[in-house]
């Protein structure tokens, strides 16, 4: 008799912390689905840039004279100045020549060039020697995918999207794999006991 009481307990503790951890589950993906709802999603249905096309490049500068400051602001403007690639291109789609920027968040840091370094962690004849670069993979390889705006809002093209379907789904495969385990867990839990208690009514 007290080996089955402490059975029984055993348990039950074990279904209690199984519902725990599946409700922690539950929780956490709900918090994960709410951080990626105010910070992911905007950005990417903010984005008009959602056809994609080919562009060519018509020409690719490097303005040594025009230094371009983060447009966020810096007290020293020095320590965000860096030489401003433009690169132009001929839109497929339309046949226009418009400017290439490399994502979303280029053109709201600087509309006047195609490229923003990150961070000016290297020196500055690194920076430039990366710029450069660009610039000759840009001669090199005349032709490649670009996104451009469809509506007509925004004459520009980008290179890349920070938040493109495939990655929007990626972000919400995490939580919902965890939301699923949390669930079947419950469910699990609930059968347990469910069995346990029609075996002892029987």
């Amino acid at each position: 008799m007290m080996l089955g009481k402490k059975l029984v307990t055993a348990q039950k503790r074990g279904e209690t912390r199984a519902l725990c951890l599946g409700l922690g589950m539950v929780a956490c993906s709900m918090m994960m689905y709410f951080f990626i709802g105010i910070t992911i999603v905007p950005f990417y249905t903010k984005s008009v840039w959602t056809t994609e096309t080919v562009c060519k490049v018509l020409k690719a500068n490097i303005e040594d004279k025009a230094l371009c400051p983060d447009s966020k602001g810096s007290e020293d403007e020095d320590t965000f100045s860096y030489p401003c690639l433009q690169v132009w291109v001929n839109l497929t789609a339309s046949g226009q020549e418009v400017m290439l920027y490399q994502t979303e968040d280029t053109l709201d840091r600087n509309p006047k060039c195609s490229y923003v370094p990150d961070k000016l962690e290297n020196s500055k004849e690194e920076v430039k020697a990366r710029i450069e670069t660009i610039a000759s993979n840009f001669r090199k390889y005349h032709t490649f995918p670009c996104y451009y705006d469809p509506g007509g809002t925004q004459t520009n093209v980008i290179l890349s999207r920070l938040y493109p379907p495939k990655g929007l789904l990626f972000a919400f495969l995490w939580p919902t794999l965890m939301f699923t385990g949390g669930c079947l867990i419950i469910v699990l839990v609930k059968i347990s006991q469910y069995v346990s208690v029609l075996s002892a009514w029987q």
